[in-house]
């Protein structure tokens, strides 16, 4: 192989993504249940997909569109906001997912001497957003112990005695990789700490719909917030593409500077893309729902599968698609244990070390439905016995 120029010291200071890493050990088992990445099972709605079959021949569909989205998308997006989310001061852009609009967000708010704060376990993305642009004060904020809700006071007392002040808190609700559901007063309260402190708050809500026994989701909307939202799992829409950012309606200053980075980023989101997220908002939420009901079992099924390693070790569970879980303190090298049980059990995992808490596992339960995913629970639990017992055997 022969010799290039250097390469930027931003990527190569980038962590690898976790996803790849799993993805390449994937490559040799056959027959892997996959529970690690974060996806759902589902594809969109057949009414919406039937209904974009002729968007493929229509002229507009292979131009540039504008970008700030197809204008039937965000009409339908703003009444999606007021009535489903309470947000009636937002405007919106509609980005190629949700992760392309937090990396919008942070080229727009952020400079490369600001400080940044992210919670653990955070959303290994969001972290290398921050990596990538060259940003590499990050703050890394404690959660509960038992709930993994973020620690308030920790970020009241960090706002207020870091000078300068932190630039942006990015919180994901419901949970990833934690699989929380903040309550409607920590959220007011985490945004009114920003508030005070003139810190932008950036929400990521790509599990909005997937909350559980009894749980509700909920944002808060303000000049200092910033929503994200997703079709990808709500409606099974990963590889189409669609995301939109929810920002404040009186921040023209913020839409200008959002529109540079969307003409250097993207230009605008896939345009039959963006119809298809058309077709999904007519067919409705309730649809969306009623896919998340079939995921209750799944979870059932894999939270007893954990019980090898004790009750008290399993956190989350509540909101998104994922299940949070601390392996003996033995086995704080979380990226072997993964590598094991997926060679040895034939049962993919993620590592919490790549969402900043080592020795411990994220497992996803949206991926598969409930035959395959009772498969997968057995060899889950099977691995966990045979680890609790006699250790990482070849």
């Amino acid at each position: 192989m022969g010799s290039h120029p250097e390469l930027a010291f931003r990527a190569l200071h980038t962590d690898l993504p976790v996803m790849v890493k799993i993805r390449e050990l994937g490559k040799d088992v056959k027959d892997l249940m996959p529970l690690g990445q974060g996806a759902v099972y589902w594809q969109p709605p057949e009414q919406a997909l039937e209904k974009v079959k002729d968007k493929a021949w229509a002229p507009l569909t292979s131009q540039y569109g504008t970008h700030e989205g197809l204008i039937e998308l965000r009409e339908a997006l703003m009444e999606k906001l007021q009535h489903e989310n309470g947000l009636h001061k937002s405007s919106i852009m509609v980005t190629a997912g949700s992760n392309q609009g937090f990396l919008n967000l942070v080229l727009t708010l952020c400079d490369v001497k600001d400080s940044v704060v992210l919670f653990a376990p955070y959303f290994f993305n969001a972290y290398m957003s921050f990596q990538m642009t060259g940003i590499t004060n990050i703050l890394i904020g404690p959660s509960d112990s038992e709930t993994l809700l973020p620690d308030a006071e920790w970020l009241e007392r960090v706002l207020s005695e870091t000078k300068p002040t932190p630039k942006l808190v990015s919180i994901t609700n419901p949970g990833n990789p934690s699989g929380t559901c903040i309550p409607d007063p920590l959220l007011k309260r985490i945004s009114e700490i920003c508030r005070r402190a003139g810190t932008w708050l950036v929400m990521d809500n790509a599990y909005e719909y997937f909350t559980y026994d009894g749980l509700k989701h909920s944002c808060v909307e303000g000049n200092h917030v910033v929503n994200l939202f997703s079709f990808s799992k709500a409606y099974g829409m990963m590889g189409w593409r669609v995301g939109y950012i929810a920002y404040p309606a009186e921040a023209q200053s913020l839409r200008t500077q959002l529109l540079k980075v969307q003409d250097n980023v993207a230009i605008c989101a896939s345009m039959i893309s963006q119809s298809t997220a058309v077709g999904c908002l007519e067919v409705g939420s309730e649809w969306v729902r009623n896919q998340v009901k079939s995921l209750v079992r799944n979870r059932e099924l894999l939270l007893e599968a954990l019980s090898p390693i004790g009750e008290d070790a399993v956190k989350g569970g509540g909101g998104s698609i994922f299940i949070w879980a601390k392996l003996p303190e033995k086995f704080r090298d979380d990226f072997q244990v993964v590598c094991w049980l997926a060679k040895r059990h034939g049962v993919m995992l993620l590592p919490g070390s790549a969402c900043g808490l080592a020795g411990c596992v994220r497992i996803t339960y949206g991926a598969i439905k409930e035959t395959e995913c009772e498969v997968a629970a057995r060899r889950l639990k099977a691995g966990l016995e045979e680890l609790m017992r006699d250790g990482m055997v070849d």
